[in-house]
């Protein structure tokens, strides 16, 4: 007999229909199995379908194709022969079962038991009912396809088993988001995952009793606190205890699956719990924290609820190591840290799966904070992805205490932002601790399968206020009136045990009093802790431990090794054709390395980085134009004018210096400064042998990542004991440009400098830049280093150096006179600056022939060379004035700095002055004319200024 199927010409299964035949099209295409014998039939005789778009279509092409034909077919067949009627109505109720099934998917979500509180009534979602689609209770006991579900074995089922499968997978304790997904492999994968398991899991006797410890725990630590330290803060986790059991089988199912490091960012909620239960913290040494005691060798340090850890746990998989950044109150900052410093070990394992960041957020700060968005952004990038994070929300279902949920966010759930990267999200209710551990599996084995991001969204609730010296219930008063009532996780899933037999009446009682006994004696209680283990990929940072500061560094490089790597980085293969320009560029550098010209800023840097990567560092450039350079003078990553593709026609020479040389990676990032720069710190905190970098695109576009100038670079090392070599390159320099492009806002990290912290420096030619990035790496110290780069001065004929100060100098903190007509005995007025304005003040000297002027260029602006200085400024014994000179305000630049470091070297009887611009609330003013007008002005008062005079020595 005929079916109805193979009456293509005329089958009501496509038009309006062909969602429903996409569907069976592609179950086909996994398995011809798994449709029914009339789909197998119809699908396999498809030797040809009707061309779409002038192109025949047939079985191996890919089912979009495929369905276009279809849909193309039954558009040019609508009047054929009609189908029986009875085919028609079971094929209309086909086509609603299959509409019911995709919305549960989509919408069961919304419908699921999610809050422990159950202070709201579940919503009525239209499409969750059968009358939305027509069908009855009558239907109920109907048969009808299944084979695009994953519930059942059978290529059939009545509705009632579809809809009570349905409900169950996607209505109960977990709520699943994932149709928003475009991959349909993805898709499929998670449906399979979920359906064939109803998303109930299936633990064994030990493994229930284990999440039952874990929640004993987590909830003992919490309440061994509250009695011993009361109404100390500690941002308790009581409510969301099931959190434990997340991370727990994070790190046990990893081991599993292959993972050998975890990263781990969190803010505060949860983390003493997560260092003493997960991680292996002494008891005994957070106590002692507690109770006042602290680091030695910290300048400052920081509260325990910041401070980070490392340790390494045995598993089944084998030793697993484990590290918690350290985090400031800035919450979700940490995010890029976290990843900077995943990609490192990544990279040198060379194994992505191997190292995975987890990232713990708060439902309110995961929404409402704007780096989570800048991280998410960075995921499936080729400079900063990182194989996938799992990120793990502690759902409060609050915020911080006097917010009223409804002003939360502006989205329906907190992680909706994470529908950006098509990530897939679990929400789950704390109060079922199974459910838990299931959709942190599910979620470690996504990653592990596809490589992206996944969420678990644990909604549960806070017990005690944002800390303990708070009393939620004057703002909060009816949720706080049902959390009182609430009995806790841990006795909810314990008495589940006991009234299925896995724990005898006593032994949750038993577990408690186990656990107060290992607190009351400051023992370990977590998974065993390997002291003893040594990773073959750990870094030994000990040659960089106490290291005293010293300016001096051997950076010099012999001529002839400057010469060959000079016509190393000129040379580009002979099929590569580059831009005109670029050619240009690249002759007047092989002529600068010949010692035919003088040396450029660029041709200085290309050189540093060259013999660097030569000596065996590594080299990582990232920015919004790093490759090119934003005033176009790098030019390290070339681009062939012939290429067809984006993926071809790349060329970087610094990768071809010698066969055994380090990495040279440069990054054009995305459009961020905040989470860039963080996932740079986090980078350099892991890999001190790579000269890491992150260049603003201008320095003032650093006020974007504000946070983790102040929180991480500069001040990681008096908080953290963190050490961290990142190089930043802010470029800086009054040029007419307006107030977004002038100033890099010296006087900020000035006002940040202390204790040896960081170095800021504003290197005034292409040696000096040389010598600088390599004596950034050649000393054994790992310091922050703020370069203030210049724009005019990359083409500036007058900054231009010969090539042997690279083959014999060294970086000069201070850069005395260097013209020789100045006669240290004839002068009478000492200018002091940094950075352009000196080729200004040095022309305009020239212009007036004041040859009783000198000129002193201070290259490091922190710390300051008192020495260095002191010995220049002694040479003009004669001189009475001595003046500071910035292109920078009065309130702005490093005047309110230096001027207390200029006195102190000056001489009895000399008097210091200020030349530049007029104090501003804006860094610059944003009209040439005006500018010009200020230029003028500040050099005239630096030779003429006798007003102003602000201190007699």
């Amino acid at each position: 007999m005929t079916t109805a199927i193979e009456k293509s010409n005329n089958s009501y299964l496509f038009g309006s229909n062909v969602s429903y035949v996409e569907e069976q099209y592609e179950a086909y295409l996994d398995n011809p199995e798994s449709v029914t014998p009339e789909w197998r039939a119809y699908f396999d005789n498809l030797s040809h379908l009707p061309a779409v778009d002038g192109k025949e279509t047939t079985r191996d092409q890919n089912h979009t194709s495929v369905i276009a034909s279809f849909a193309q077919r039954a558009r040019a067949n609508t009047l054929l022969t009609q189908v029986q009627p009875a085919n028609l109505e079971v094929a209309g109720k086909q086509l609603k079962v299959q509409s019911l099934i995709a919305a549960y998917r989509s919408l069961g979500v919304r419908y699921a038991h999610l809050d422990p509180l159950k202070r709201s009534e579940r919503e009525d979602i239209p499409e969750l009912n059968l009358s939305f689609y027509g069908l009855t209770d009558a239907d109920l006991d109907e048969v009808y396809s299944a084979t695009n579900t994953y519930f059942t074995t059978k290529s059939t089922m009545t509705l009632r088993e579809i809809l009570n499968a349905l409900r169950d997978t996607y209505c109960r304790s977990i709520g699943s988001e994932f149709m928003h997904i475009s991959d349909p492999a993805q898709k499929r994968w998670i449906q399979e995952r979920l359906e064939s398991t109803l998303s109930t899991p299936s633990f064994s006797k030990e493994e229930k009793v284990n999440i039952l410890k874990q929640l004993t725990e987590a909830e003992g630590l919490e309440r061994y606190l509250h009695t011993k330290y009361v109404g100390q803060k500690r941002f308790s986790l009581e409510g969301g205890e099931s959190f434990i059991v997340s991370m727990d089988e994070v790190v046990n199912h990893g081991g599993k699956i292959g993972v050998k490091e975890i990263v781990v960012g969190m803010a505060h909620r949860g983390r003493l719990n997560m260092l003493i239960n997960i991680m292996g913290k002494r008891p005994a040494d957070l106590f002692a924290e507690f109770e006042g005691k602290h680091a030695e060798g910290l300048t400052d340090g920081d509260v325990k609820y910041h401070n980070g850890f490392s340790s390494d746990v045995a598993t089944s998989g084998g030793p697993v190591h484990l590290s918690l950044a350290f985090n400031p109150s800035h919450l979700e900052i940490v995010n890029p840290v976290v990843e900077g410093s995943a990609r490192a070990r990544q990279e040198r394992r060379s194994d992505t799966k191997a190292v995975l960041p987890v990232l713990v957020h708060g439902d309110a700060a995961f929404a409402g904070q704007g780096v989570v968005m800048e991280t998410l952004n960075l995921a499936q990038t080729r400079g900063y992805g990182t194989g996938g994070t799992v990120h793990v929300v502690i759902n409060n279902q609050i915020g911080f205490t006097t917010s009223d949920p409804r002003d939360a966010r502006s989205t329906l759930y907190c992680t909706d932002v994470v529908k950006m990267i098509e990530a897939p999200v679990f929400h789950v209710n704390g109060d079922d601790p199974e459910a838990v551990a299931f959709a942190t599996r599910l979620a470690m084995d996504y990653r592990a399968e596809f490589g992206h991001d996944v969420v678990v969204d644990i909604v549960c609730f806070r017990k005690l206020g944002h800390n303990e010296q708070d009393t939620p219930a004057l703002t909060q008063p009816l949720m706080y009136k049902t959390i009182d009532k609430h009995p806790g996780t841990r006795r909810l899933y314990a008495d589940k045990l006991v009234a299925q037999g896995v724990l005898g009446t006593d032994g949750p009682d038993n577990l408690v009093k186990e656990y107060r006994a290992l607190m009351d004696k400051g023992q370990d209680s977590a998974e065993p802790v390997l002291t003893d283990y040594k990773s073959e990929f750990a870094v030994d940072w000990t040659p960089f431990i106490g290291a005293k500061w010293s300016d001096k560094a051997d950076t010099a490089v012999p001529l002839k090794e400057l010469q060959r790597l000079g016509e190393r980085i000129t040379t580009i293969p002979t099929t590569f054709t580059p831009h005109k320009l670029v050619e240009k560029l690249l002759a007047d550098r092989a002529a600068m390395a010949r010692g035919e010209m003088n040396l450029d800023w660029g041709m200085g840097e290309h050189l540093a980085f060259a013999s660097l990567v030569n000596a065996g560092y590594d080299i990582r450039i990232t920015g919004e134009d790093v490759g090119r350079g934003t005033f176009t003078h790098r030019h390290a990553v070339l681009h062939d004018q012939k290429r067809e593709r984006w993926d071809d026609g790349v060329y970087v020479p610094l990768q071809h210096i010698s066969d055994d040389q380090g990495s040279f990676t440069a990054i054009d990032s995305v459009l961020s400064e905040e989470a860039v720069l963080g996932f740079e710190y986090g980078y350099a905190c892991t890999e001190p042998y790579t000269l890491t970098i992150w260049e603003a695109q201008f320095g003032d576009f650093a006020n974007g990542a504000q946070v983790v100038i102040d929180q991480f670079i500069a001040s990681g090392e008096a908080k953290w004991g963190r050490q961290c070599g990142l190089t930043l390159m802010l470029p800086h320099g009054y040029e007419g440009q307006g107030p977004e492009h002038s100033s890099a806002r010296i006087e900020r990290y000035l006002q940040l400098c202390a204790d040896n912290n960081m170095q800021v420096v504003q290197p005034t030619n292409g040696a000096q830049i040389f010598h600088l990035l390599r004596r950034q790496m050649i000393r054994k110290l790992r310091k922050p280093l703020v370069i203030f780069t210049p724009k005019s001065l990359l083409r500036n004929k007058d900054a231009g150096v010969p090539i042997s100060e690279l083959s014999e100098g060294t970086f000069r903190t201070v850069i005395g006179e260097v013209d020789h007509n100045i006669k240290a005995d004839k002068v009478k007025r000492v200018l002091v600056c940094s950075g352009k304005v000196y080729y200004d003040l040095a022309r305009a000297r020239q212009e007036r022939d004041a040859q009783d002027v000198a000129i002193i260029r201070i290259e490091q602006l922190y710390p300051f060379a008192h020495k260095a200085f002191a010995e220049e400024l002694a040479k003009y014994k004669n001189a009475k004035e001595v003046v500071w000179v910035q292109d920078e305000p009065q309130n702005q630049g490093p005047w309110f700095y230096i001027q207390h470091h200029i006195l102190e070297n000056m001489q009895e009887g000399q008097k210091l002055a200020f030349a530049g611009r007029a104090a501003s609330s804006s860094p610059a003013v944003g009209y040439l004319a005006k500018h010009q007008e200020q230029q003028k002005a500040l050099i005239e008062q630096a030779f003429t200024v006798r007003k102003g005079i602000l201190v007699t020595k």
